[in-house]
């Protein structure tokens, strides 16, 4: 058993500066709002896109499907959760009917869960992200930035002016996907992790 130490960034963004109108999602998809019903979703959209990422060696609840289960009914109970800034994104399987009574309504057995995020409000009264995922098979084609920027859209509209999130310094695909909406690194933090054997990624 080892220490190591992994770096971290803190990035902020002023919501008053972001233009939520810069990413849509694209046809095929959907979001799907905060229910507690889809905690086990969640959980299981985050451990999909989780457990083979390095984040999966600095938390390791993020490894395995019942610690992403624990991790989010923590998360859903926590007094500052803002299901407003909490999303799925779903991908269609199958297009919906457009026809009679049938118009608008989505079976869920079409629907194949790609992406999730959280939020939180914390004591200092800034939005804080949670977790946010995209299962890898659906990486590359902007889904990460739509979703960020629909929870960030959830803080603006609960009345909050500026939002974190913390990402480890070797994910470097995700660091630059938040400098180019807009996150600015406000700190380093290191955190200790104790490591069994397990490869660094």
């Amino acid at each position: 058993m080892a220490l190591t130490y992994f770096k971290r960034y803190r990035m902020e963004i002023d919501l008053n500066k972001v233009d939520f109108a810069k990413h849509r999602l694209p046809a095929g998809y959907r979001f799907v709002p905060w229910s507690p019903a889809l905690v086990a979703t969640h959980a299981e959209v985050k451990c999909l896109s989780f457990r083979h990422e390095i984040d999966a060696n600095v938390f390791s609840c993020l490894g395995d499907y019942e610690g992403c289960r624990r991790l989010m009914i923590e998360i859903s109970r926590k007094e500052g959760f803002l299901p407003e800034a909490t999303w799925l994104i779903a991908k269609l399987d199958e297009e919906p009917a457009e026809d009679g009574a049938t118009r608008g309504r989505i079976d869920p057995a079409s629907l194949t869960y790609v992406g999730t995020v959280q939020g939180v409000e914390d004591r200092f009264g800034y939005g804080a992200i949670q977790n946010l995922g995209i299962v890898p098979e659906q990486r590359g084609g902007g889904l990460g930035s739509v979703l960020l920027l629909k929870a960030l859209e959830g803080f603006r509209r609960a009345g909050l002016k500026r939002a974190f999130l913390e990402v480890t310094a070797q994910n470097e695909g995700a660091v630059r996907l938040y400098r180019n909406l807009g996150f600015a690194k406000a700190r380093t933090v290191y955190k200790a992790v104790e490591l069994m054997g397990v490869p660094v990624r």
